[in-house]
């Protein structure tokens, strides 16, 4: 099934680059694409089950940042805690996903992000919030701190 939706400038720019080098990139130029892509649709609106730049949820946005390397991943957050490997919290760096639990059920994830930076120690990253949409966020949030589960490396 095609998704269509607006892309920006500079991945018009990239996209041949991307077609003819495959899997040529490097792990970095991966994840600032990645993230660039995923940057590109902050203030988007938080909609359960969307993926569109009219509405999307937070593995709708992991699920289109990707698409931009070519990498395919599940569209559920439960299919995409399973990517990649789990990596400790004091090894986090950008590119990862990172996984918590929102709900009353305090082992069950049921949301993710893209970490955008980390610097010092201090893990900044992408998500769709429920209430402000897509946004930056900081792991030292005591809201996040408190509901973080683990991460994982998907981006080799």
């Amino acid at each position: 099934m095609w998704r269509f939706f607006r892309v920006p400038m500079w991945m018009m720019v990239m996209l041949p680059v991307l077609v003819s080098c495959g899997n040529r990139l490097s792990r970095r130029d991966k994840v600032e694409i990645v993230i660039k892509t995923a940057r590109s649709f902050e203030g988007t609106p938080y909609k359960w089950g969307g993926t569109t730049r009219k509405g999307m949820d937070c593995s709708g946005l992991l699920l289109n940042s990707f698409q931009a390397i070519g990498q395919d991943i599940p569209r559920t957050t439960d299919k995409q805690k399973k990517l990649g490997k789990k990596v400790p919290k004091n090894e986090i760096r950008k590119g990862d996903l990172v996984f918590f639990a929102t709900s009353k059920k305090k082992r069950k994830i049921t949301h993710v992000g893209l970490v955008t930076e980390v610097r010092k120690g201090k893990v900044i990253f992408i998500h769709a919030s429920t209430s402000k949409g897509v946004m930056e966020s900081s792991l030292d949030n005591p809201y996040w701190k408190k509901r973080f589960r683990m991460a994982r490396r998907v981006i080799r």
